[in-house]
């Protein structure tokens, strides 16, 4: 058996799910990483940071590429969602399961080689744990986001506006599209959500295992409107004081609710010295003499507890953040903004159960997760931004006790921050009619997540100096595409158009001949569903198929020459980079039993943001879709960079290497022997 001694005794992952190579080489050139800086003057790295990508460049499979160090084909995680095997291939089924891997991940290698391992909100493959050896930890992993962003979120963020002249209180879903909107808006659409296909279901309130179903027949529907999806929004009038047993004299009233207006908080508007109005006091009765929170203009008040309530009647005791954005000196007007709350006794995900408890006693609970976008200043930075960084200490400061009190030697570790909020606005980088703000403000919202990604990697610099090999890396970074969005691949649906205008999807109709969001399967051939498969409705294996098994070779052929002959009406060039059998697929790392008949890319610059085109994909605005990686430490070179092109299925074997422990049983990768200390 072969014997190798580690080169490093601690190994901490730090993964940035869409960490960008290129905008973090962009901000470096400029001065403004100085703890990436740090970094790399003690670490190797790659050439321009990059790391050659996977397919499909999205987070469920390339988060189980980086745990086993085999590609989607051979993991069987080829897409964010899966297409089941009992049902029409126009369902799809939640893919963040480990129980859908095929391939070993490293962290059960460690933890049978003996090494105290943490695997911490790693989302691919990592819930529920697939190893019983008590060395091992899991947190999460079960969806992007927070930790418990699926399974603990038990309502909803949304924004207050308070306004004398506002005439009563009143809850109104996805109706906020600005941060002041709540103040000066009469006639809320309370169906607007349902018009644009947008649910209020949360990933945790979804029945995942009964498969979902999303036939996108309008431009609302793409996934590309995401950022414009608007917030759930509180109204209440401002009055004088009345029933309370302990409200300042000169202070005013008015109402927040939560849980889609089940519960509602009395509140009060405070006079600072001055005689201003400058904070709010939110309370959970007019009996109580101290408030649940006191809230001043531009601070995010964090884990304020209380209570939440579903539809059902059921209760949570829960967690929230809240941060009064603006108020007039006269009491007259104010806005504020509330999280999504967290359910503080949730501990479902957390193997073994007991260090929820050590987590939530000594450093504090699961911070909430928030997207939000609408090309709206406050929303994106004050807000969206602020809350991740309530995010980013909390984690930081847990994966630290952990290390501490558990006397770790291996973390796995995932930070989402980058990725869900590009998705809000990474499309406008690029000249768009639609944008609203000018250029330089987009360009400021994105480097102002690589501030914080800086920030949160500079918490855990310190363990250089106790021995740790850090390593930074990305599943996919994302890019802002220079023109429009095609009506092909979506990352949880089907995309219906272009498929039908080539012929090979076709809609059922009412009596009256009017189109419906149903595929009619006695007419259709194929579909495109997920984020790049086509299915062929075969006989014998589709539940209604049509095409004879003898004549699904040709029709694969004549769909693929369809798709490289179709041109964007505005450009005139083609809108498909590469189209591939399954088994061609593999050249790629995709294919196998678990994607498409044929798998296609996008090509670049008709992509979304991530996740439908090629891993060497550019965008606008410095923008690229290549994951990142750079490695320090014991056992690693100083200050190098080599020209060896570093894939991602070569992560896990240096780590491997690195640690002195074996491969995993299904790893492709080889490590990469250049940046190491020691010759091999």
């Amino acid at each position: 058996m072969l014997q190798r001694k580690a080169a490093t005794e601690k190994l901490l992952l730090l993964g940035v799910d869409g960490m960008d190579p290129s905008l973090t080489s962009k901000y470096l050139a400029q001065g403004k990483l100085p703890n990436i800086k740090k970094m790399l003057e003690r670490g190797a790295s790659g050439k321009d940071l990059i790391m050659l990508g996977g397919h499909p460049t999205v987070t469920p499979p390339m988060w189980t590429t980086l745990a086993t160090g085999c590609y989607a084909n051979v993991h069987g995680i080829t897409g964010f969602w899966r297409s089941p095997d009992t049902k029409t291939k126009d369902y799809v089924e939640y893919n963040l399961d480990s129980r859908n891997c095929t391939a070993e991940p490293l962290w059960n290698v460690l933890a049978d080689a003996g090494k105290k391992t943490l695997v911490w909100h790693w989302p691919g493959s990592a819930w529920p744990p697939t190893s019983d050896n008590p060395n091992l930890m899991v947190v999460d992993g079960t969806s992007p986001g927070s930790v418990g962003m699926a399974t603990t979120t038990v309502d909803g963020e949304f924004f207050v506006g308070a306004n004398v002249e506002i005439p009563e209180l009143t809850f109104a879903t996805r109706a906020a599209t600005n941060s002041v909107a709540p103040c000066v808006v009469e006639n809320l659409d309370l169906e607007s959500s349902k018009e644009a296909g947008i649910s209020d279901t949360s990933i945790a309130e979804s029945d995942m295992s009964a498969g979902l179903r999303l036939i996108v027949v309008n431009e609302s529907m793409q996934t590309t409107s995401i950022t414009e999806a608007p917030s759930d929004a509180v109204r209440s009038p401002i009055k004088e004081p009345s029933g309370w047993e302990h409200a300042p004299e000169g202070a005013k009233e008015f109402f927040i609710m939560y849980s889609k207006g089940l519960i509602r908080r009395p509140c009060l508007i405070l006079k600072g010295a001055n005689g201003d109005y400058n904070r709010v006091a939110v309370y959970k009765s007019k009996k109580d003499a101290e408030p649940l929170v006191v809230l001043e203009p531009g601070i995010m008040a964090r884990e304020v507890i209380d209570e939440a309530v579903k539809a059902d009647g059921k209760r949570f005791r829960a967690n929230r953040n809240m941060k009064l954005l603006s108020i007039k000196p006269d009491g007259s007007q104010l806005t504020m903004w509330v999280s999504a709350g967290m359910d503080t006794e949730n501990d479902s995900v957390w193997h073994p159960k007991r260090i929820f408890k050590e987590v939530t006693e000594n450093v504090g609970y699961p911070t909430p997760t928030t997207m939000l976008g609408c090309q709206d200043k406050q929303m994106i930075t004050d807000c969206m931004l602020d809350n991740w960084y309530t995010t980013a200490d909390w984690q930081a400061a847990a994966i630290l006790h952990l290390i501490e009190t558990e006397k770790l030697d291996a973390v796995f570790s995932h930070f989402h921050a980058p990725d869900l909020q590009c998705h809000m606005f990474i499309k406008h980088l690029a000249e768009k009619d639609f944008n609203r703000l000018p250029h330089e403000d987009y360009e400021k919202f994105i480097e102002d997540i690589y501030l914080q990604v800086d920030y949160y990697l500079g918490k855990f610099i310190h363990l250089f100096d106790e021995g740790w090999t850090i390593s930074v890396f990305s599943d996919h970074a994302q890019v802002s595409p220079k023109h429009d969005m095609q009506w092909l691949g979506e990352l949880g649906g089907v995309n219906v158009r272009l498929m039908q205008e080539l012929g090979f999807t076709v809609l059922k109709t009412d009596e009256n001949g009017k189109e419906l969001p149903e595929i009619d399967w006695s007419k259709t051939k194929a579909i495109a569903v997920r984020e790049q498969h086509i299915y062929i409705n075969l006989k014998g294996r589709e539940p209604y198929g049509i095409v004879e098994p003898a004549d699904q070779y040709e029709l694969e052929e004549e769909i693929m020459t369809a798709l490289y002959g179709y041109k964007d009406k505005k450009t005139g060039h083609r809108v498909v980079s590469v189209a591939l059998r399954n088994r061609d697929a593999v050249l790629l790392g995709q294919g196998g039993p678990h994607a498409g008949d044929i798998c296609y890319w996008l090509a670049e610059g008709y992509n979304y943001d991530h996740a439908d085109c090629l891993s060497t994909t550019l965008g606008e605005a410095d923008t690229s879709v290549s994951p990142i990686f750079f490695i320090a430490g014991k056992g690693v070179k100083q200050g190098f960079v080599t020209d060896r092109i570093i894939r991602q299925v070569d992560f896990v074997p240096t780590l491997a290497v690195l640690a002195g422990v074996r491969m995993p049983a299904q790893c492709e990768g080889a490590p990469a022997y250049q940046i190491l200390e020691q010759e091999y």
